[in-house]
C-alpha cells in the first residue's frame, strides 16, 4: 500500500485530487503574511473588499501554479522516493495534462487578478511568477533552494502593500525588512522539510542544504535563519507604524520558533511533521492576527 503524505484530504474527486496536489491547507503558512503587507499598507491607503479579495486570489492563484509546476517538474523523483511516491501524478490519480491545464488557468488568473489591482502590480506580475516557477528546479542547480522559495513566498506581504497603494514603501527598505523576515522563516523550515530526504536527494544527485551540509550542520542553519526572522519582523513593524499588540505577537511568534527547534534534533526527526505543518501555521497567523488587532485598536 502507498504511503500517503500528511495533510491531504479523504475522498476521490476531482475537486479533492487537485486540492491534494497543491497541499491546500499549506496556503495558511503565507497568507497571512500577505494579508500582513495589506494591513501595513492600510495606513496610507484604503482597504477595500474588492482589493482584499483580489489580493487572496492573485496569492492563491499564484500558489497553485507554482505547486502544480513542482508536482510537473519533480514527477519522476516523486515516484522513485517512497514519501512522495504517493502523489497525484506517481499514482495516476492526475494526469501531467490535467495538472498543466490547472497550472496554466491559475497562472492566467494571477496575472488578471495583478491587472485588476494596479499597474505596477500587473507590471511586476511576470517577474514574479517567474521566480516562483523557476523555484521548482533550483534542486538542480543550486545548494541553496531554500533560499529561492523563502524569497518565493516574501513576494506575498510585498504584493499585499503594492496592491493597497500601488507604490513602493517610505521608507524603501520597510518592505525589505518584511521580505527579510518571511524569506529567513520559510527557508529555515524548508531546511526543516528537507532533512528526511537527504539520503534520497544524494542519491539522485539532487541538491539541497541538507546534502551540502549534513543533518547537524543544516538544522544549525536553520537556527541562524530563524534568528533573523524575528529582528525583520520588528524592524518591518517600527517602520510600519505598528504599537505593542504586533509586538506582543513577535513575542508569541518567537515562543514558537524556539519550540519548533525543540521538536527537531539531529538524529531525530520523529516530530517533524508537528514542527513543520502545525507550527508555522500557527507562527504565520499568530502574527498576522496580532498586527490585525494593533492596526483596528490605534483606529479608534
Amino acid at each position: 500500500m502507498m504511503r500517503m503524505e500528511g495533510q491531504t484530504f479523504a475522498g476521490r474527486s476531482i475537486l479533492v485530487r487537485y486540492a491534494n496536489l497543491v497541499k491546500l491547507p499549506h496556503t495558511l503558512f503565507a497568507l497571512p503574511f500577505a494579508l500582513l503587507g495589506v494591513v501595513a499598507a492600510s495606513v496610507s491607503a484604503p482597504v477595500t473588499l474588492r482589493t482584499l479579495l483580489l489580493v487572496v486570489l492573485a496569492f492563491s492563484a499564484a500558489r497553485w501554479a507554482a505547486m502544480g509546476f513542482n508536482r510537473l517538474a519533480d514527477r519522476e523523483y516523486d515516484g522513485r522516493n517512497p514519501r512522495t511516491a504517493g502523489r497525484e501524478l506517481p499514482r495516476g490519480a492526475l494526469t501531467p495534462a490535467q495538472v498543466w491545464v490547472s497550472v496554466a488557468a491559475a497562472a492566467g488568473l494571477f496575472i488578471l487578478a495583478a491587472a485588476l489591482l494596479n499597474p505596477l502590480c500587473l507590471l511586476l506580475s511576470p517577474l514574479a511568477l517567474g521566480w516562483v516557477l523557476l523555484y521548482s528546479l533550483t534542486k538542480r542547480f543550486t545548494w541553496w533552494p531554500h533560499l529561492w522559495l523563502g524569497v518565493s513566498l516574501a513576494i506575498a506581504p510585498v504584493g499585499g502593500y503594492l496592491a493597497v497603494t500601488g507604490r513602493w514603501s517610505e521608507p524603501t527598505w520597510m518592505l525589505l525588512a518584511v521580505a527579510a523576515g518571511v524569506a529567513s522563516w520559510v527557508a529555515g523550515f524548508d531546511i526543516f522539510y528537507a532533512l528526511p530526504d537527504e539520503g534520497f536527494d544524494r542519491s539522485q544527485g539532487l541538491r539541497s542544504a541538507v546534502v551540502r551540509l549534513g543533518e547537524s550542520r543544516a538544522i544549525l542553519l536553520a537556527k541562524l535563519l530563524h534568528g533573523i526572522t524575528i529582528p525583520a519582523l520588528a524592524l518591518f513593524g517600527w517602520a510600519a507604524g505598528f504599537g505593542v499588540w504586533y509586538y506582543g505577537g513577535l513575542v508569541a511568534a518567537a515562543g514558537i520558533l524556539a519550540y519548533e527547534h525543540r521538536l527537531v534534533q539531529p538524529g531525530d526527526l520523529s516530530r517533524l511533521d508537528a514542527a513543520f505543518f502545525t507550527m508555522n501555521g500557527i507562527m504565520s497567523v499568530t502574527v498576522f492576527g496580532f498586527a490585525l488587532v494593533d492596526r483596528l485598536a490605534g483606529a479608534r
